[in-house]
């Protein structure tokens, strides 16, 4: 069973997230778009590890038409996005984020993995833009749900804690 809106914003609230009255929604809470970045070096992912590859930060522009906010301008292809938010997913859950439906509709995708119970950060997820669209820094792009869930153990592995 999926939790209310409430409750997630409670999870988020409790990990330190600043959350705006606009994120709450009935069945989850909106992610927004903290930082943006372009992969510049090959990864590798083994049977007994793994590296990212090096990134760098999209360039951030200096505003909108109105030159009132950060604005970000992606041409076509793949960039992982930094959340604005810090996520705490509590026992006995495990979370699921889904793009909003403004990216589809702009021919845009965001690619995400389950998020397990326990883990705590500033989550990422895959951009990939099949043509080109400006999108503003706190901007809202994603929705985080959770949902009961039965597990052994909690979330412990190389990504807990980060961006925090």
């Amino acid at each position: 069973m999926f939790e209310s809106g409430a409750r997630v914003a409670a999870a988020l609230e409790a990990a330190g997230a600043d959350l705006t009255a606009a994120q709450r929604q009935p069945n989850g809470v909106d992610l927004t778009l903290g930082t943006a970045y372009e992969q510049t070096t090959p990864g590798h992912i083994g049977r007994d590890g793994k590296t990212v590859g090096d990134r760098t930060p999209v360039p951030i522009e200096g505003g909108d038409a109105d030159g009132d906010a950060d604005v970000y301008r992606f041409e076509p292809g793949a960039y992982v996005v930094e959340y604005g938010e810090p996520v705490r997913i509590p026992e006995g859950h495990v979370g699921f984020v889904y793009p909003r439906s403004s990216l589809l509709r702009n021919s845009c995708m965001l690619n995400t993995a389950v998020w397990d119970a326990g883990y705590e950060g500033v989550g990422e997820g895959l951009l990939q833009v099949g043509r080109p669209i400006t999108i503003e820094r706190d901007a809202r792009i994603a929705q985080l749900v959770l949902a009961a869930a039965d597990h052994e153990d909690t979330y412990d592995g190389a990504y807990q804690g980060e961006g925090l």
